[in-house]
């Protein structure tokens, strides 16, 4: 039988970190975060994004929304009802082919125009007249007006040629015009952003937004004057705009975030190496990846007494998992792990025994736990550069949503970090993370705000 034990311990010593790291991660985010805001920039983007106006919850108004994220499609048409927050959704949803990921642009913009004109044919939309679109693009984009998006570089698997640089709002313009739609995108944002404000607009305490899901990231309001990029826009400094932080990319060069082998394996076989150092680590996209290649590994290393005898043949298929096998296996608290070894059985072809099981479980919880932690140095940054000393966090994904344990170590993570030694317990629950009601609402919000603007 394999020495699950020594695996274990050999794992945690690479998993494992603990508040004086998390510590260090944060005061090097947060100079990041600063770097980025100057004028000649950094690691993370800190993209201005020209939303300026802080929903009060008395919004109103129908808006359509399109949302191209790392896995879907979505068409939205949304009401902003008189009730103060309320709201009414119509969606559609379409998964995103993977062959369209690599596709040509026309394909891809063709694909979303396609969806858009499905949407319009069942919707109650009057088509006599032009519609507004918010445009929802969860990509690091460039801005100088709330209608447009530079492509600064493709993330979550996309790898597009021609595309970098180009305004995407401009190429789904194209694209809609061709069909002939009567659609006019007035807004481009990307899902945090959208998070946040769909957030503000139930919670006037919501000072932050992060996805947590197949990519990560986090987007804030900042002040003006603390905007140095920004010093030629002629904008008054004591006004605030949402930062859409793009902080996939923090520490790219690899200065504190604690990397293990499997985490530069990953880089290295990646199609962008170098780059979305943080997302690698953090993202749902990347966790099962981990699991899939320390399983892997282990099997490789002791092929007599782990897995002995099982065909692998499906764990040497790269990105074969995602988060949601990691959440399933992780849930699973019944006293034989039935659920977990049908997982396995199903997506693996593997048939483990109780004790493979447990490991398999308890490396599934590394993983997890260690994205969690990660993903607070991001949050606690923005709080110590903010001063924020009490706020809400408005968050959407599936790792936030439907992990057993994510969010409960995210809260923890961030109280440590930002806790003093004197009071330890000083800051505990001052960060309050809520689920936001989603980006297609945001997006409608940031639409109703421009109008009022």
């Amino acid at each position: 039988m394999a020495d699950f034990k020594a695996y274990l311990d050999e794992l945690e010593q690479d998993f494992v970190i603990d508040t004086e790291k998390l510590k260090n991660i944060t005061a090097h985010f947060v100079q990041e975060l600063e770097k980025g805001l100057s004028i000649t920039g950094g690691n993370i983007p800190m993209n201005p994004t020209w939303v300026m106006n802080y929903p009060d919850g008395n919004e109103t108004g129908k808006y359509l929304v399109l949302d191209l994220g790392g896995t879907n499609l979505r068409v939205y048409s949304i009401q902003l009802t008189s009730e103060k927050g309320g709201f009414e959704i119509k969606q559609e949803s379409h998964k995103l082919p993977e062959e369209l990921k690599t596709a040509t642009a026309d394909e891809l913009w063709d694909f979303v125009a396609g969806c858009l004109e499905t949407f319009l044919q069942s919707a109650d939309l009057d088509l006599s007249t032009e519609i507004d679109l918010s445009f929802i693009f969860s990509f690091p984009t460039t801005q100088s007006t709330i209608d447009e998006g530079i492509l600064q570089r493709w993330t979550k698997g996309f790898n597009i040629s021609n595309t970098e640089g180009v305004d995407a709002a401009e190429s789904l313009r194209q694209a809609i015009k061709k069909k002939n739609l009567p659609l006019k995108v007035c807004v481009v944002t990307n899902d945090t952003t959208a998070t946040m404000m769909a957030s503000a607009y139930l919670n006037s305490e919501t000072e932050i937004g992060c996805v947590f899901g197949t990519g990560c990231n986090g987007a804030y309001f900042e002040k003006v004057d603390a905007i140095p990029k920004l010093a030629n826009d002629n904008l008054k400094g004591e006004l605030f705009m949402a930062i859409n932080c793009e902080w996939g990319a923090f520490d790219n060069e690899h200065a504190v975030l604690p990397l293990t082998s499997y985490d530069i394996a990953i880089d290295n076989d990646s199609p962008r190496k170098g780059q979305q150092a943080f997302e690698k680590m953090v993202a749902g996209l990347y966790l099962g990846e981990l699991f899939r290649r320390i399983i892997l590994d282990i099997h490789q290393r002791d092929p007599q007494s782990f897995l002995e005898g099982q065909s692998v043949e499906r764990l040497t298929d790269s990105y074969c998992l995602d988060s949601s096998f990691l959440s399933a296996i992780e849930e699973d608290t019944s006293d034989g792990l039935r659920e977990a070894y049908e997982t396995c059985v199903s997506s693996l072809g593997i048939s483990p025994t109780h004790a493979e099981l447990q490991f398999m479980k308890a490396v599934a919880t590394l993983i997890t736990i260690r994205a969690a932690r990660l993903s607070a140095t991001g949050v606690a940054a923005i709080c110590q550069k903010r001063d924020l000393q009490k706020c809400h966090v408005g968050v959407e994904g599936s790792l936030f949503e439907k992990h057993p344990h994510f969010q409960l170590e995210l809260s923890k993570a961030v109280s440590e970090i930002l806790a003093s030694q004197a009071e330890p317990e000083s800051r505990k629950d001052n960060v309050e993370f809520m689920l936001s009601p989603g980006s297609g609402v945001g997006a409608a919000v940031i639409a109703s705000t421009l109008k009022q603007r």
